[in-house]
């Protein structure tokens, strides 16, 4: 499992890369499923036009962005799909990552009836929405640790693994976040990662 220390640097763009391979895992329920991560999105903060949390904006939502990193900022976008993010930094400074797509790993039975699809692949674990859909996240669950407190969770829960898989700098592509045209220049920032076979 990821400590803290691994999401409470300052660099969010890094973490952002680096987590390219981990294993984002639920337990929800006592059904365990998870998606080794093969895209995400950094933002970072109040710099950043396409954030939140841009010039210090604070609202009953983003209000867990300011956390400490290690905590997961899950949202509603269009009153549908819950999307799933990553904290990051010290407490008070809202740097975050979105999860755009996962690779099925664990729990495929539990993720075909979530989704009521009859097979599960790649294709099922892109797009942020989907990610939440076949592992369980819902926005109500934003603010939950993604570390233990005293060394367990208590019931459901979310976290990440380290696979000790190296992932070639050859099959990481970076480039523009998707959807964020109304940030100007920073729709412009290679903030996207994504894993490449």
């Amino acid at each position: 499992m990821l400590p803290q220390s691994f999401y409470t640097r300052d660099d969010v763009v890094l973490i952002a890369r680096e987590l390219l391979g981990k294993v984002l895992y639920t337990s929800i329920n006592g059904i365990i499923t998870a998606g080794a991560i093969t895209e995400t999105e950094a933002y970072a903060g109040t710099v950043d036009r396409a954030s939140h949390a841009f010039n210090g904006r604070r609202t009953a939502r983003t209000e867990i962005m300011y956390r400490i990193g290690g905590t997961a900022y899950v949202y509603l976008c269009y009153g549908v799909h819950s999307l799933f993010n990553v904290v990051t930094s010290v407490e008070g400074v809202p740097h975050a990552v979105l999860i755009r797509s996962v690779h099925p790993v664990e729990g495929i039975a539990a993720m075909k009836e979530r989704t009521g699809k009859p097979e599960i692949g790649i294709r099922e674990g892109t797009g942020p929405g989907n990610v939440s859909r076949l592992l369980g996240i819902h926005f109500s669950q934003s603010g939950w640790p993604l570390v233990p407190e005293k060394g367990h969770f208590q019931g459901d829960s979310l976290w990440i693994e380290e696979t000790g898989i190296i992932i070639n700098p050859s099959t990481v592509i970076s480039g523009p976040r998707i959807g964020v045209g109304y940030s100007g220049e920073d729709a412009f920032l290679p903030y996207r990662f994504r894993l490449v076979s």
